[in-house]
């Protein structure tokens, strides 16, 4: 019997391929986004209680950088998490199962990814 097995279980010098880093960065938006959706409809139910509470929201979201980098960050999370979830729903059809075209499409679901981050924050900070 050859022991063939890692030696090294560093987990900080292993380098993960792209197929991989792009599903775990799925599924880390993924809570993000179930996490921030109970923050939203809290924010909603605050903001449909008066119409002074909408105005004392809507002064935060123009006003308040942590507020703006939240909303940022949320809307930075779901857009990612939507370029994924095509990602692997074209997957799911059967194109672009290998790893040369896994790495293709990990690619333009990131390059997606920022895209709709930096029109999150054109609409957050315009």
């Amino acid at each position: 019997m050859s022991d063939n097995r890692p030696v090294n279980l560093d987990l900080g010098t292993v380098s993960f391929p792209i197929t991989a880093i792009v599903s775990i960065l799925h599924r880390i938006c993924a809570v993000i986004s179930w996490v921030g959706l109970g923050f939203l409809l809290c924010a909603l139910c605050y903001v449909l209680s008066s119409p002074e509470d909408y105005y004392v929201l809507a002064n935060a979201l123009n006003t308040n950088f942590i507020a703006q980098f939240v909303a940022w960050g949320l809307l930075t999370a779901f857009g990612y998490y939507c370029a994924a979830t095509v990602k692997h729903l074209i997957q799911d059809f059967g194109f672009f199962e290998d790893f040369a075209g896994g790495k293709c499409i990990s690619w333009a679901a990131i390059a997606v990814g920022i895209v709709l981050s930096v029109l999150a924050g054109v609409l957050v900070w315009a």
